[in-house]
């Protein structure tokens, strides 16, 4: 076996300790998710994408069963789910410093380049270069999540019932818009329901010839919530007690982390609260500048909820009170800060149980159907992603409880279109790395605008 190969492990139900067996040195992993946080676009779709590519199919450190179940456990918590499966990785293979690494590494790149195009933008408006760019970035991502989503489909689904509960999920989440949450609760429910005797009996003679899980921990699972809550809510009671209850910061650090604590879903479920919420209650930017902000985070790498990193550096840059460019900077750490150190108190408090669950025959029949449910929802987000990536305009009209995506033909991007076909014969036909995909495709874009002026 491979150095930098897993083994399957039972998960320790200390949370403060890694798994035992063979895993990546701490410098690969370290590597590996600077790489992965550098190339993360397109929106949680992508990014799962990517990460299954590198860590399921290239490097094999997680099997399928594992990165699925994790995949399972991080949509059922509030705040961004890829960031979190990355922290789940990263914990698996390397402990509270593994998870802290890989869910980092995944932020902090994307965040870095938000802030530059945030502060660019409270100085100077659009930048036509950056916006060119991107969009070769997202046409080429447009194929990674086509490829993965055919992958994991194939991978995911082994029945009849599962393809049927991905149908009914994007039918339920797309169409009909209900809340993801629910969507995920009927069907656990269903997989619930439907475990097999001779499942649950397989199941049982199975946990004989293995070795007993050890009890669960509660003390140290309690440890770990109090160390996170603190890490979480102390910097933000201090940025309070520095600057006031009224300042801007303040009330950014009591917004933001309210949000962290509802955004089940992922971004796109709590985009439209946020926006009415920034734009009418707070008057920090006006509906167009939102907008902006969307499709900065939409083309940058890391999680699409940066947005609310946009929305922080802008509202400090004007309404701070003391130098611009600091208080834009100071604005963009207060939102970060709120709206990502709750994630890494939910995955650490939660991951030494995943494995554990998955060994219990019924709860492990419901993660399958909510494995099938999240195929659905991948499916959601590639159909969204595309049509944002090839129109320009896209509308949404209501038929009875049937809503439906509307583009705008007339606004069809024949360069994002051209790019993504290109993407798709690069990756599919000549199986080309996707660094090379997003380089040629960036490179044609930027030209391509010259071209066009």
């Amino acid at each position: 076996m491979p150095q930098d190969q897993v083994q399957p492990v039972s998960p320790e139900p200390m949370s403060l300790r890694p798994p035992a067996g063979e895993h990546p040195s701490f410098a690969a992993l370290v590597a590996v998710f600077a790489k992965i946080g550098i190339l993360s676009f397109g929106g949680p779709a992508g990014q799962i994408a990517l990460m299954h590519r590198i860590i399921v199919d290239e490097r094999k450190w997680l099997d399928e069963k594992r990165y699925l179940s994790a995949l399972n456990f991080c949509m059922l918590l509030p705040g961004p789910e890829a960031m979190q499966l990355a922290t789940y990785v990263g914990w698996r293979l390397h402990g509270v410093a593994g998870g802290l690494a890989a869910g980092l590494l995944f932020v902090l790149p994307g965040a870095v380049i938000m802030l530059a195009l945030s502060l660019a933008y409270a100085l100077y408006g659009n930048v036509p270069v950056v916006t060119a760019l991107f969009v070769g970035i997202k046409a080429a991502v447009l194929a990674v999540v086509v490829e993965a989503l055919l992958r994991v489909s194939r991978r995911a689904l082994k029945g009849s019932a599962d393809w049927a509960i991905a149908a009914a999920a994007f039918v339920a989440i797309f169409f009909l818009e209900v809340p993801f949450p629910l969507i995920v609760l009927a069907a656990a429910i269903f997989g619930y329901l439907r475990t097999q005797e001779a499942d649950i009996a397989a199941s049982t003679a199975a946990a004989k010839t293995e070795t007993a899980l050890a009890d669960v921990n509660w003390r140290a699972t309690a440890t770990t919530i109090a160390v996170w809550l603190a890490v979480w809510i102390l910097p933000l009671l201090a940025i309070v007690a520095t600057f006031g209850s009224g300042h801007v910061l303040s009330q950014m650090a009591w917004f933001f982390s309210k949000l962290a604590v509802v955004t089940f879903g992922g971004a796109y479920a709590v985009l439209a609260y946020m926006a009415q919420a920034v734009v009418e209650d707070y008057r920090w930017l006006k509906p167009g500048e939102m907008m902006d902000g969307l499709g900065l985070a939409e083309t940058t790498p890391g999680p699409l909820i940066l947005v609310l990193q946009f929305v922080g550096t802008i509202a400090a840059f004007r309404e701070g009170g003391g130098a611009p460019i600091a208080m834009g900077v100071l604005g963009a750490l207060v939102t970060l800060w709120a709206t990502f150190a709750p994630c890494f108190l939910w995955v650490f408090a939660g991951a030494p149980y995943i494995e554990r669950l998955t060994r219990m025959p019924r709860l492990s029949s419901a993660l399958r159907a909510v494995t099938a449910c999240v195929v659905g929802v991948i499916l959601n987000l590639t159909v969204w992603f595309a049509l944002h990536v090839l129109f320009r305009s896209v509308g949404n009209t209501h038929v009875g409880p049937v809503k439906l995506m509307v583009p705008d033909i007339a606004t069809l991007d024949l360069t994002a279109a051209g790019l993504a076909v290109l993407a798709v014969v690069l990756l599919f036909g000549l199986h080309r790395g996707i660094l090379t995909t997003l380089a040629v495709c960036a490179g044609l874009a930027v030209a391509i605008s010259f071209l066009v002026r």
